[in-house]
């Protein structure tokens, strides 16, 4: 009865929502919204019982009456938002409050001829030929009941189109800063990147929040990469402890393409990081990079399925997890090699830490059609080096620096492979942030 209700209550917003986009020229776009609201409604929300969420309950998410966000706007200053950008760094910023595109507060550097960076619902109004090809053509709403709800609702993102042989020399940043007044709102940013062939571009997709407050955020990015691309995307999560995050990256690789993933989960109430790599043509490379730090009651999943669809391309995928205070990570990883993708060579690892009473579910797969292949996977879980703390100690250095020390040493693994220097110290600060207020929290005990 409760699940009857909270679909009927999604369905209403959504016939207010579908009245509202079809007059505004986006009416063209309506019967895949449709198609997507049909299709959360089989759905429903998924379940323990589902395998891929046998970890992570999002009964939280379910019992929640979330509204959609007014459309009154959220006055802020350029000073407010500096602590979410990067020191040093020169980027184009696309800046989104409550899931809104803000001109004020966005900022394009000179960009190539031809590289578009626009506001989706500016360009779901006037140009539908640059999005028609590649929209909701990736991420699979048909099994996913996020992706299907988030394309129902999607109205505003990015869209950034990078016509063939352009180099990005600054990134591109996507900053998606929510404020959490009144009634607990939902938000679905919807980001399309197209990179056509012999590109190289870097993308920055931040998520923050401005104060506390509970909002559901369920994002969904689709990248595509043309033949002979290079493409780097990283995605920072540091929302609200009240916060729920729901986001699916699923890129397309042409044939002879290079695509890194950078994440890095430490905030949010309840977080899953959906990434879903097809390697379709011949050639690709592909690096999964995550690292995800929780502590109080938080919630971080990891779901990754990567797949090899065509031969001799090369994956990796390293993830590593904190979890400390009563927090909880999930890491559910997936190759899947196709019968034509022969000379696959696939790598997969997910190491953990446990402070306190933090708790992992680790659950690394292997799904192989293929007979001349080369994959491996591996978990490993533990608690910080007894004799590592000693021999730091015999030093003359106090248990709890020493415990700092091991701990950034375990983070800082997954930051040096982020080459961009101004967003990997951007990022090392923010890890020495959380070591420094895991030890306030247990000094104060």
């Amino acid at each position: 009865m409760v699940m009857t209700e909270v679909k009927e209550n999604y369905l209403e917003r959504f016939e207010q929502f579908r009245k509202v986009v079809a007059k505004n020229g986006q009416g063209w776009l309506c019967p895949t919204r449709q198609a997507a609201m049909e299709r959360f409604s089989e759905l429903g929300f998924p379940t323990p019982r589902d395998e891929d969420w046998r970890f992570t309950s999002v009964a939280p998410i379910a019992r929640t009456p979330f509204q959609l966000p007014q459309d009154g706007r959220v006055e802020l200053t350029s000073q407010e938002i500096e602590p979410f950008t990067f020191p040093g760094l020169a980027c184009s910023q696309i800046v989104l409050i409550n899931g809104r595109y803000s001109p004020e507060l966005s900022s394009l550097r000179p960009l190539p001829k031809g590289v578009k960076v626009a506001s989706l619902a500016q360009v779901l109004m006037g140009d539908r030929d640059s999005l028609e090809v590649h929209l909701a053509r990736y991420a699979d709403y048909q099994n996913d009941a996020f992706t299907a709800l988030n394309t129902a609702f999607m109205d505003d993102g990015v869209f950034v189109h990078i016509p063939k042989g352009t180099v990005l020399q600054d990134p591109i940043h996507l900053l998606y800063l929510t404020t959490p007044i009144g009634d607990p709102t939902i938000i679905h940013p919807r980001n399309l990147i197209v990179a056509e062939e012999d590109c190289e571009a870097t993308l920055v997709e931040s998520h923050a929040s401005l104060r506390d407050g509970v909002y559901f955020s369920n994002g969904v990015t689709e990248v595509v990469v043309g033949e002979n691309s290079i493409l780097t995307h990283y995605m920072i999560e540091r929302e609200s402890q009240e916060a729920f995050n729901v986001s699916t990256l699923r890129i397309e690789q042409g044939r002879n393409t290079n695509f890194t993933s950078h994440s890095v989960l430490l905030g949010g109430a309840l977080v899953r990081n959906n990434i879903h790599p097809v390697l379709a043509g011949e050639g690709s490379t592909l690096l999964i990079n995550c690292l995800y730090m929780g502590t109080g009651k938080q919630h971080l999943d990891n779901y990754m399925k990567v797949e090899h669809a065509s031969p001799h391309c090369d994956s990796r995928q390293l993830y590593k997890g904190i979890l400390a205070g009563k927090s909880r990570g999930v890491f559910h990883g997936r190759i899947v090699v196709h019968k034509d993708a022969q000379k696959t060579d696939a790598k997969q690892s997910n190491k953990n830490l446990l402070l306190d009473e933090g708790q992992i579910d680790s659950k690394p797969q292997l799904e192989i059609y293929a007979d001349d292949v080369k994959c491996t996977h591996g978990a490993t879980t533990g608690q910080l080096d007894e004799n590592g703390i000693f021999y730091l100690r015999s030093r003359g250095i106090d248990e709890e620096s020493a415990r700092a020390i091991l701990l950034y040493a375990f983070a800082g693994e997954s930051l040096q492979r982020m080459e961009v220097e101004p967003i990997r110290k951007h990022l090392e600060s923010l890890v020495s942030e959380w070591i420094s207020q895991r030890k306030l929290l247990e000094n104060s005990k």
